[in-house]
């Protein structure tokens, strides 16, 4: 007999895009299993059509806005579907009470634990510095607790469809034929913590352009396309894409390219779950909190702890202290140009 679970991630991007190699892998391994993701209809392109896998796409700010809205959100659901078990990968006010709703009904709901403690002991130092479990695993070890116990996969996760308006976007930049390196950059994050010195990613993007490669920009909102517009201006030869293509198709060209350069982000993760290269720097953050870059750790660029103790001064990279500010930011300026070029040339020329 088929079981049915729901899954439950609202956000945020690289958190959900975390979630596809579980979701793929689950698959794989439990082949009487089927699942329904519920999260932001903006996250669809995160994971591979499968005839075992349903995504649902809730209008939080809409209909499926607060208390009476997330109940007419579980009332659609249950009339569709019949659920043996819902697994919450977020576990936030909003998830909480869908399960409370859900176990109104007798259905049982399956909690990740996010490690909050450990990971604010191992920033404060309580708890010894060591790598504690990675997102993923955290998801996993909700799936087991639901009697759907699973092994992440190698990867890569998520194979694009091949999109005619990436394949327009390439002809209209004069890429047409692939006869260099495409590297992609993604300098910005959702905090200013986990950003590297603009002026130097801008030295770096000079000596890549100089040298031959194809330099893609990535970001997203309308802060990061106007800055992006800006580092446009000084190399027009470089190829901006923040804002000029929806996230499946950012996703295919991604995955066509030789190497990501990114922060801690949603773009660092999007590369890896693709299995396009990601080299990735860090500063407040750290990817012994569980968040680094799947299969690409060997790639991460970050000021040692025994060079600088202070690291990591934050989880997420929100900053709370000038302590913490000042931390943040020797991090990064401890990270030179050259040992970015380094990494990059290392990885571009093996490809």
């Amino acid at each position: 007999m088929r079981k049915k679970i729901l899954v439950i991630r609202f956000s945020a991007m690289g958190d959900v895009a975390l979630s596809a190699p579980v979701i793929s892998s689950v698959l794989e391994q439990h082949p009487a299993l089927e699942i329904v993701f519920l999260s932001r209809q903006l996250f669809k392109p995160f994971f591979q059509e499968h005839d075992r896998f349903t995504f649902i796409g809730a209008d939080l700010k809409g209909k499926h806005k607060g208390v009476a809205g997330l109940k007419k959100l579980q009332n659609e659901l249950i009339k569709t579907h019949k659920f043996d078990a819902v697994v919450d990968l977020h576990d936030v006010l909003r998830t909480k009470i869908l399960c409370f709703y859900f176990k109104t009904r007798g259905i049982r709901c399956h909690s990740i634990n996010k490690g909050r403690r450990e990971k604010k002991n191992l920033i404060n130092g309580s708890l010894p510095f060591k790598k504690l479990k990675h997102t993923t695993q955290r998801y996993l070890d909700v799936f087991e607790k639901a009697n759907v116990p699973s092994k992440l996969n190698n990867g890569p996760w998520i194979s694009p469809v091949v999109s005619d308006s990436t394949d327009a976007f390439l002809k209209i930049n004069n890429c047409e034929i692939k006869n260099n390196s495409w590297i992609g950059i993604a300098p910005f994050a959702a905090h200013r913590s986990k950003e590297w010195p603009i002026e130097k990613m801008q030295n770096v993007i000079s000596h890549l352009t100089s040298t031959g490669n194809s330099v893609f920009l990535f970001g997203g909102g309308q802060n990061e396309i106007k800055k992006l517009e800006t580092i446009k201006k000084k190399f027009p030869k470089r190829i901006l894409v923040a804002g000029q293509l929806k996230l499946d198709e950012e996703l295919d060209l991604i995955s066509r390219l030789d190497l990501m350069v990114a922060m801690d982000s949603s773009n660092m993760h999007l590369a890896a779950i693709v299995g396009t290269q990601v080299v990735s720097i860090w500063g407040a953050t750290h990817h012994y909190l569980g968040f680094g870059p799947l299969n690409n750790e060997h790639n991460i660029i970050e000021v040692s702890k025994e060079k600088l103790p202070c690291r990591p001064c934050s989880i997420f990279g929100k900053i709370t202290s000038k302590k913490q500010e000042l931390c943040a930011k020797k991090a990064m300026e401890l990270i030179s140009e050259e040992i970015v070029l380094a990494k990059i040339t290392s990885l571009a020329d093996a490809v």
